[in-house]
């Protein structure tokens, strides 16, 4: 203004104009080039944090101890917000506090070349701000962690009555829900007005640091002007960085810290306590060296329930079976033949009694030797995205491609890996094939793992009678122990022994034994032979792909 306006030159004030107006050009520029760079940062960022999640909530549900896994809706909360949050958050402080943070020290420098004698009107109470704000932090921080678990909290318990409705309602209970979801709910809204209180003290900051230097500037300008010692220029152009520059960058600071920073660092401390253990190490220390050997099982007085008040599902079983040895489990359909396989898979843990693999109890083995040990294949096989060899050789990633062929050959599953386009072809969409054609991946997958156990839980529950007695062949050949939880009757007839799970009274020996001793035994198998078998028996004789029964009448 001294030199230009003020002085009548009105060219050189306009030169300076375009001057100022080509810098905001170049900063506009500069933010737009940022924008890659700022997602190579954030964007990895956000998949650590997922595979960090997900990784930690499987290792709990399949960790066997009480209560695990069941905690899901909050797992689905941590991903579907927490993990947004933090993305969206490192993003955008990333993009904002780099240029607040110039902005202040740009005016606080433009401010020292302009009028020096200012300077200490503006440090001082910006620096008191800066003190007082850092003081108000951990409070701001305790406030805000108690708002997210609040949130998680409401998501926790209306995710389990959502699940849980029709029980609700079939036992009265809509006014018992009502109250635990409201109590969340009234928790919630008290930790969100607490935080707002909290937050409404950053007005003082920002009037400490941002406005009281402008007003001192003001108050104490005609005296430094009338004295000679700042011009009208100098004033003017000093309020104009407190007004324009300074002021806002305060009160933004203060609300970006307060509010984006405290959020990122509350939902970071959650989502790492959350996922605390290490995906790779086990958070204790095994009690045994990891053991070896075959995979001869014993369960002693086995008792197991889903919760204290439930009636158990497997009460005070016995059982042992033999390393090299093939056991089939039988019974009506809801027995607790799967809950039985999780058990001698050590996925649940028993009430009572002890489970033994090898000599060695269960849970004196190491988490990843225990996997490595046993393999359960489910009714629904998992198939990912990826090549035909990664799914069959996941288990066993240094398996030659001699064995590899040949387990593949042994399962039935030879003419659906070529009909994919071999080994190498990719599997791009997993849910395009059949619920057989998994199937056969997966055993073929399980029959070249290490694993002295294997579990088959209705695993051949998709394929044709046909196909399935070749599968299970290839696994009671194979080195190791095999349990099947069986999907027809014809597995009993193929196994070694047969349990047949009849509530409170399992009953254990050969295929012919139970037909002499019990009378369940006798209805199962006598149901089995003779259900009507024409239309099923066209199904499996007609050109199927790979042998999977393209009819699901045969499922029992």
């Amino acid at each position: 203004m001294d030199r230009g306006f003020l002085a009548g030159r009105t060219g050189v004030g306009f030169a300076l104009l375009g001057v100022l107006a080509l810098a905001m050009l170049i900063r506009a520029a500069a933010t737009y080039a940022m924008f890659p760079h700022l997602a190579a940062v954030v964007e990895p960022m956000r998949d650590t944090l997922v595979r960090r999640v997900v990784t930690s909530a499987v290792l709990d549900a399949t960790s066997g101890r009480p209560g695990a896994g069941r905690d899901a809706d909050a797992v689905v909360a941590r991903l579907t917000e927490q993990v947004e949050s933090c993305r969206n958050l490192t993003a955008s402080l990333l993009r904002t506090l780099r240029q607040l943070g110039v902005t202040i020290v740009a005016a606080l420098l433009g401010l020292a070349l302009l009028a020096p004698l200012l300077l200490p009107l503006v440090v001082v109470p910006l620096a008191l701000a800066a003190w007082l704000f850092v003081r108000l932090l951990p409070p701001l921080a305790r406030r805000r962690r108690a708002l997210v678990l609040a949130d998680e909290e409401i998501a926790l318990r209306t995710g389990r009555v959502v699940a849980g409705l029709g029980d609700v309602v079939a036992c009265g209970a809509q006014d018992r829900v009502v109250a635990e979801i409201g109590t969340a709910v009234d928790a919630q809204a008290d930790a969100a007005k607490s935080l707002a209180r909290a937050s409404s003290v950053r007005l003082l900051v920002v009037a400490l640091g941002g406005q009281l230097p402008l007003l001192a500037v003001l108050v104490a300008a005609p005296w430094l002007v009338r004295g000679g010692h700042l011009t009208t220029g100098q004033v003017a152009g000093a309020a104009l960085y407190l007004a324009q520059h300074l002021e806002p960058a305060v009160r933004a600071a203060t609300a970006t810290v307060g509010g984006w920073f405290l959020e990122l660092l509350v939902v970071a401390g959650r989502l790492a306590q959350a996922g605390a253990a290490d995906p790779e190490t086990p958070t204790t220390k095994p009690t045994t060296p990891a053991p070896t050997g075959s995979g001869g099982l014993v369960a002693e007085h086995v008792t197991f329930a889903y919760g204290p008040y439930a009636e158990p599902v497997v009460r005070d079983l016995s059982l042992t079976v033999a390393p090299a040895s093939h056991l089939a489990v039988v019974g009506p359909s809801g027995i607790g033949k799967s809950t039985l396989a999780a058990l001698l898979a050590g996925l649940s843990t028993p009430d009572q009694g002890s489970l033994r693999l090898a000599g060695t109890p269960l849970a004196a083995w190491p988490r990843a030797a225990l996997r490595r040990a046993v393999a359960v294949v489910p009714q629904e096989a998992y198939v990912f995205a990826g090549s035909v060899h990664e799914n069959l050789a996941y288990l066993n990633p240094t398996v030659a491609r001699a064995d590899l062929d040949r387990a593949v050959r042994l399962v039935g599953a030879a003419e659906l890996v070529a009909r994919l386009g071999g080994p190498d072809a990719r599997i791009i969409d997993p849910g395009a094939l059949s619920a057989g054609e998994r199937q056969l991946i997966a055993l073929a997958r399980t029959y070249l793992s290490p694993a002295a156990l294997v579990i088959l839980d209705e695993a051949t529950c998709h394929l044709d009678p046909a196909t399935e007695a070749l599968a299970e062949a290839a696994f009671a050949t194979r080195t190791g122990t095999l349990v099947v939880i069986a999907h027809r009757i014809d597995s009993a007839r193929r196994a070694d022994r047969v349990l047949l799970m009849d509530g409170n009274r399992p009953v254990l020996g050969t295929h012919h034994e139970l037909l002499d001793r019990s009378p369940l035994y006798r209805d199962l198998v006598g149901a089995w032979e003779h259900r009507p078998t024409d239309a099923v028996g066209r199904v499996a004789r007609e050109p199927t792909r790979s042998g999977i029964e393209a009819d699901a009448r045969d499922r029992g």
